[in-house]
């Protein structure tokens, strides 16, 4: 095991304690007065300290999955309502229970606490005695790194406070005003140019390098951050241009030909590295997804908290293409979960779902749906399908690897076939290439045949198949946002299926199982904590709060 150390940041908006398991080595004095000798030390050759300090940095990358309190950022959407019976704080995020004294989830402060790490690095490395080349390669990965951590806080806040490659002392003011919206976008993408013109980070990584920044991370990092700039919540004047320069991205990764789909959307989720996965958070192998998700009724211990809503089983096309919904499609009321595309029973335990070779029993009084009022039953008639390894036995779970995708290529052609749409007058040959590409591997036939759909319906299907390709990946939360259509999608009433049994007869009846609220005046910005500013009277509050 490698040798553990401990920082204290003197950074009055992010105090970090970073602690290993084993015993600390380093005092708990600020660490400019103590460790920066011992870290980036021209003695060391070998740089061990300096690789541990970087995979610190990493680890503040977001790790998705179940992490708000074991429970899906999804799960403060229209996609899906936990199993508890009390409310948990994700739900609080579309029941308007949330403001700047309860904020579900505050990465404030952790992520100053990681931009002051990679500012530290910055301004010592320099006199360690490692290769050039090793610092360079540092440099790139620690500045695309902080990159990242402002462009968390930017879809959050909005503008943030800067601080460029400023490391604060005891003795700094760090009392800083916040940076408009635009200066921070512009931050961010000067960062990701300067990276991708110094050409520093490899193109492709070796197996020991994977999990770590590459060429095609800051390309994904630069389309996300232009398609987000270029909607309607950051480009209210709709300027055309910014949704050009988001589709220019998005090309210029496509355009590397370094990645493509993975013929199996299943089992991608479950492998280290694939050519689909552009960068992703890396962890030990568990079994965590399956036992906070499986559905419950078996020997394991699933406890089935997550439960997609009606509302997204409906998103799900048929495998022709059409929507539940639409003349034409074949969809069977009395038999709905039949011919639907690839991705939903990857995606959604149904009822009859065959897992361990038993049909899941969702319908009322069925072993895998339990009493209502207990935590561990289903809501919704659904349960969370997507992530979950295929392993182990009837009794035990096998620990399987899970690395949350940050950046996949099916995304990329996403972001492309949005932003080429709306640059547009009506969707060009490249639009639907983009698109069928994604539903192909979906196992939907036909194609969408160029020309036949107007902007607007492009658009309806593009969001849509956003919605049901990066389902639970953390994705869906701020589309909505950045769409402006929370207010809609998250006001009124979230659906379920209640099936009831007679016999051998199945009963499918959709019913309403959570009410949420939605403030288009305030809500679609988080609020900066009551603590957060009052450790910084010079914050402004974002507009409602």
């Amino acid at each position: 095991m490698k040798t553990p150390y401990k920082l204290i940041s003197s950074l009055a908006l992010a105090l970090l304690s970073l602690t290993s398991c084993e015993k600390d080595v380093m005092t708990q004095l600020p660490v400019e007065r103590t460790e920066i000798n011992d870290i980036f030390n021209p003695k060391d050759k070998e740089g061990t300290y300096i690789d541990e300090y970087v995979s610190s940095i990493y680890t503040q990358l977001p790790r998705g999955f179940n992490r708000i309190d074991q429970n899906y950022l999804d799960g403060g959407t229209d996609d899906a309502v936990t199993a508890n019976v009390s409310t948990v704080p994700v739900d609080k995020f579309k029941t308007g229970q949330w403001g700047p004294s309860d904020l579900p989830e505050n990465p404030w402060a952790s992520n100053y606490a990681a931009i002051r790490r990679v500012n530290i690095l910055l301004a010592n490395i320099g006199n360690s005695g490692i290769s050039e080349a090793r610092k360079n390669s540092y440099r790139a990965q620690a500045r695309f790194l902080r990159a990242m951590f402002y462009f968390e806080m930017l879809k959050r806040w909005g503008g943030i406070p800067l601080i460029g490659d400023k490391v604060f002392t005891l003795d700094d003011d760090v009392a800083l005003k916040r940076n408009t919206l635009d200066e921070s976008v512009a931050y961010i993408l000067g960062e990701c140019n300067a990276l991708i013109s110094d050409n520093i980070l490899p193109a492709t990584l070796t197996d020991a390098e994977i999990g770590r920044a590459c060429k095609g991370a800051v390309l994904a990092l630069k389309s996300r951050l232009l398609l987000y700039n270029a909607s309607p919540l950051y480009n209210p004047a709709g300027d055309v241009a910014r949704w050009q320069a988001a589709a220019t991205a998005a090309n210029d990764l496509i355009q590397t030909n370094l990645y493509s789909l993975e013929a199996n959307f299943g089992t991608m989720f479950t492998t280290r590295k694939n050519k689909e996965f552009i960068f992703a958070y890396q962890q030990g192998d568990n079994a965590t997804i399956e036992n906070l998700n499986e559905p419950p009724g078996f020997q394991r211990t699933g406890q089935g908290v997550t439960n997609p809503t009606q509302d997204l089983v409906d998103a799900f096309p048929m495998k022709n293409g059409k929507l539940i919904n639409e003349a034409g499609s074949g969809y069977i009321a009395t038999n709905p979960y039949v011919n639907r595309d690839n991705r939903f029973a990857l995606t959604i335990f149904h009822n009859g779902f065959s897992w361990l070779s038993t049909p899941l029993e969702l319908f009322v009084g069925g072993k895998n749906n339990l009493k209502p009022g207990r935590a561990s039953g289903t809501k919704t008639g659904y349960y969370l399908r997507k992530f979950m390894a295929v392993s182990g036995t009837a009794a035990a779970y096998a620990n399987a690897t899970h690395n949350f995708p940050i950046f996949r290529y099916a995304e990329t052609l996403l972001n492309y076939a949005e932003a080429q749409n709306e640059a547009l007058a009506t969707p060009d040959a490249s639009v639907y290439t983009a698109i069928n590409t994604v539903r192909t591997r979906a196992g939907i036939t036909p194609v969408i045949a160029n020309g036949s759909l107007t902007k607007t319906q492009m658009r309806d299907l593009i969001r849509n198949e956003r919605r049901v390709e990066l389902a639970f990946e953390e994705h869906r939360f701020w589309d909505i946002r950045r769409w402006k259509i929370a207010e809609t999608v998250l006001n009124g009433q979230l659906k379920g299926m209640q099936i009831t049994k007679s016999g051998t007869t199945l009963t499918y009846q959709v019913v309403p199982v959570q009410t949420v609220f939605f403030d288009a005046a305030r809500m679609y910005w988080y609020p900066i904590s009551f603590t957060d500013i009052s450790k910084n009277p010079n914050l402004k509050q974002n507009q409602g709060w």
